[in-house]
């Protein structure tokens, strides 16, 4: 009980009996064994979940002690459906008093793409983790997630497929004005790629420190990034943001329409959709000396477990299976 050893100071247990965690520990490098499960059976029971040590150096005594009775304190930040990474690492940094230079060499090194790594969502976070550790949890909570919702709605997972979905929910995340707007703007994406037309659409240029920045004609112009849409055909290489449920779903589950275009009423903040490029322009032109009379119109937010149910629990006969078979097959 008196052999030293080292740690992080905050880690993570996860739920299960006395056995299978010293098991587990043991896999993870701490040395445990037989006689330790009964040393912790007289402390108690192993805490689950972060678990604060308050050092790095103990003795095994110690650890097992700490294990059954500390746990670290836990501060909740949310990633907001539609922000970027950038700006999410920033939050990060400034709330757990974390370097940024750190965070975003260990996002860029490990992270599958630009943006859309991390699901929008509130996480309860530990103080104490290091950048890496941070990171490397929400990656792999994230991941873990993406995979569940893949293989309910496809019965596999295609990291490569899924973030094209991930790309497009991003793009609707950036566009759409509501919710239920969501699946028609999703339409759009789908015709207007269908029609190898390029996208045109100014919430892809808000990507990375661009996310909260006015789009201008002269970024439209000077942008170079697979981000700009008006430059490129096809989607961009990355997701825009972080994306919601909402948007998943709309991205999976377009409505059949033959919209191509729209623009948004200055007076309801609405979107009009039309198929007609000259509509297109008739709506455009009623905006012209009207003034925004209306409030930001916010996404609906529920709690994740219910709106994953409602993703996992999705009958795929009655979502056009064909449909969606053609969607996911014509993904090179």
């Amino acid at each position: 009980m008196n052999i030293p050893l080292s740690s992080t100071k905050v880690i993570f247990i996860p739920k299960g009996s006395t056995n299978s965690i010293i098991s587990q520990l043991n896999k993870k490098g701490y040395e445990t064994n037989g006689i330790d499960k009964f040393v912790v059976r007289l402390f108690g029971y192993p805490q689950n979940g972060w678990i604060d040590l308050k050092t790095n150096y103990m003795t095994k005594a110690d650890f097992l002690y700490k294990i059954t009775k500390s746990k670290a304190a836990l501060k909740t930040v949310t990633l907001i459906p539609g922000e970027t990474s950038y700006v999410f690492l920033l939050d990060l940094a400034e709330k757990f008093n974390l370097s940024i230079d750190k965070l975003r060499e260990i996002y860029d090194t490990h992270a599958y793409k630009e943006d859309g790594n991390i699901l929008a969502e509130s996480y309860s976070l530990p103080y104490g983790m290091k950048e890496d550790h941070l990171l490397f949890y929400l990656f792999s909570q994230t991941n873990k997630q993406y995979e569940e919702f893949s293989r309910k709605i496809f019965g596999y997972y295609d990291k490569k497929k899924w973030y094209f979905y991930l790309t497009i929910a991003s793009i609707i995340q950036k566009e759409a004005a509501s919710v239920d707007e969501m699946p028609i703007v999703s339409s759009v994406i789908y015709n207007r790629l269908r029609k190898k037309m390029a996208l045109q659409m100014d919430g892809t240029l808000n990507y990375g420190k661009y996310s909260h920045v006015k789009i201008t004609a002269q970024r439209i112009r000077e942008d170079n990034s697979s981000y700009n849409t008006y430059k490129n055909r096809g989607i961009p290489s990355s997701p825009v943001c972080a994306v919601s449920l909402n948007a998943i779903k709309a991205a999976i589950f377009p409505v059949k329409s033959d919209y191509l275009y729209f623009v948004k009423d200055n007076t309801t903040g609405l979107h009009k959709f039309t198929s007609s490029y000259t509509e297109h322009v008739n709506n455009i032109n009623a905006n012209r000396g009207v003034k925004k009379s209306y409030t930001k119109i916010k996404e609906e937010e529920t709690e994740l477990d219910l709106e994953a149910k409602k993703i996992m629990d999705t009958d795929v006969s009655e979502q056009k299976p064909s449909s969606i078979k053609d969607l996911w097959n014509n993904v090179k």
